[in-house]
């Protein structure tokens, strides 16, 4: 093969890469020739992800709602990529006027591509949720969730984790409680006691924390109180609020932030609702979910009223916040 130009160019740039580390190009190259090809099954570890799946029962379609939430996991895994990508991103310029200081500025598109690939994920999960609706026998799953107390799809840390990097703490605070919350002097550690999800999570008689609040809590709390801190001035609101006035009044920004805002606090949790109803509900009373959670209060947002992004939304759109989806999921 001949040495072109182009050939040599990029020899002297490795060879330019490996003498700012201290390393020896010839070396990697030697390395290189005996390396083996890199493979599909390989670099994905197909292997490896197909031995994940380890039922708890014999019946077949446990199988289908283990995948399923190992594909949620991974959706979600990408969102918060996505997320972190917009906290961090932002360049150094001067401040106008005389002060000298210095601040963070969002770069507009980077931000509304990063958005818009989450909105993609989101859809992606909502747009296969059949799966989960129509796609297993009512008997099986009956049966076999048994065997699952008392994990829950509640305890899903990562969804929580995309909630607090999406929007500030406060307007995750449980509606009954967040207009006795002032959200400028409020700690983190304060609105966190109160965050919508543990009311979620309830013993229906009681009112106690069920044993699937009590694990979740246990594991993640330390860890979400320290995202909650980190996101606190670079939450996608924030990141949003750091953009140019202009910027904040195009009608792209403002669209993907609102679709975002129904596809996690709308679209998202009224699958699960409609799932819960197509094999929770019967004709005599419905069936309590595997955490004990109270998930015809917890999951329609018209109760919930959970909302990222108020400020972009009329005070009718608020009002009547999921109301219609809801209305037509039970219809069917």
């Amino acid at each position: 093969m001949e040495l072109t130009p182009d050939i040599i160019q990029k020899i002297n740039l490795l060879d330019n890469k490996y003498q700012a580390m201290g390393q020896d190009l010839k070396s990697y190259l030697d390395g290189l020739l005996i390396s083996n090809y890199l493979t599909y099954w390989d670099y994905v570890h197909v292997d490896k992800l197909l031995t994940l799946q380890n039922p708890k029962t014999d019946f077949p379609d446990e199988l289908i709602f283990i995948i399923y939430h190992q594909i949620t996991e991974l959706y979600f895994k990408l969102s918060l990529h996505e997320l972190e990508q917009i906290a961090n991103n932002g360049r150094i310029v001067e401040k106008n006027g005389h002060d000298k200081g210095w601040k963070e500025t969002l770069d507009k598109d980077f931000f509304v591509k990063r958005v818009t690939r989450i909105n993609r994920y989101f859809e992606a999960l909502t747009k296969s949720f059949d799966i989960m609706i129509d796609g297993m026998e009512k008997e099986q799953f009956l049966t076999y969730r048994m065997a699952l107390l008392p994990a829950s799809g509640f305890q899903s840390a990562q969804y929580r984790m995309i909630e607090m990097s999406c929007t500030d703490l406060y307007y995750l605070v449980d509606k009954e409680v967040r207009p006795t919350i002032d959200a400028k002097t409020a700690s983190i550690e304060k609105m966190f006691e109160h965050i919508y999800w543990k009311q979620g999570a309830t013993e229906l008689a009681t009112g106690k924390k069920t044993l699937t609040l009590k694990q979740f809590e246990k594991k993640y709390t330390e860890q979400f109180l320290g995202l909650a801190h980190l996101y606190k001035t670079k939450n996608v609101w924030q990141k949003y609020l750091s953009l140019s006035a202009e910027d904040r009044q195009s009608e792209e920004v403002i669209n993907a932030l609102r679709q975002l805002d129904v596809n996690v606090n709308v679209n998202w949790p009224l699958c699960h609702y409609k799932s819960a109803a197509r094999y929770l509900s019967t004709e005599d009373s419905d069936v309590p979910a595997t955490g004990g959670t109270n998930w015809q209060k917890y999951l329609p947002p018209r109760f919930q009223k959970r909302i990222f992004y108020p400020e972009l939304w009329s005070a009718e759109e608020l009002e009547n916040w999921g109301k219609s989806w809801v209305e037509s999921v039970i219809r069917k």
